[in-house]
């Protein structure tokens, strides 16, 4: 990945926590600054306003600390795949380098999801790796992305602390502004390991 590629990316993350920012203060000022969000996904009508207004509140304030996780996430699984398959071709899932063991267990997720008649999430293997398997996959390949990478322990270090900050994401508890500010800090600090 290229510095430019680098540096789009990092504006479009820091991008989304300022408008989560920006989010936070029409909410708690009540005021709104006409920066022409709408709604994306239509609400239900009928029960979603049976929901306490304060829980609706803070789904709000969460969905965009969720977006910016999520292009992150994608971010990684993608630089994960390209730097695979440019050593070991279209066939890397299956080489060597993927622990039999992280195989298994996406394997056991992807097999899961087919039997609870859902449509899969992809038709790729690596989207059913967990966040934590990713970082697994960089470290057991560092020969490879030591070229992309400035230090192993600091990618080790970013790695698990955006997976701790992941947990309250994925898992509909809201972060506290410390916590927000820790993920815009990993989020420039994984960019910077790049450099």
């Amino acid at each position: 990945m290229s510095p430019l590629e680098d540096a789009i990316k990092l504006f479009g993350i820091t991008n989304q926590l300022l408008e989560h920012d920006l989010d936070r203060v029409e909410r708690e000022q009540g005021v709104e600054l006409n920066r022409g969000h709408r709604r994306l996904i239509d609400t239900d009508d009928v029960y979603y306003p049976q929901i306490e207004k304060a829980i609706r509140s803070e789904a709000a304030a969460m969905a965009p600390l969720y977006e910016v996780f999520y292009s992150l996430e994608k971010t990684i699984r993608a630089l994960v795949t390209d730097t695979l398959a440019a050593e070991e071709g279209d066939g890397w899932w299956d080489s060597q380098r993927i622990p039999s063991q992280l195989k298994a267990d996406a394997e056991k997720r992807r097999k899961k999801e087919i039997e609870a008649a859902i449509t899969p999430r992809s038709d790729l293997p690596i989207a059913f790796t967990t966040f934590g398997e990713l970082g697994q996959l960089i470290n057991a390949n560092w020969d490879l992305f030591g070229e992309t990478f400035s230090n192993q322990k600091a990618v080790e270090q970013v790695m698990a602390r955006l997976n701790t900050l992941r947990g309250p994401i994925a898992h509909c508890s809201p972060l506290a502004e410390d916590e927000i500010v820790r993920l815009r800090l990993s989020v420039r600090d994984w960019y910077r390991l790049q450099e």
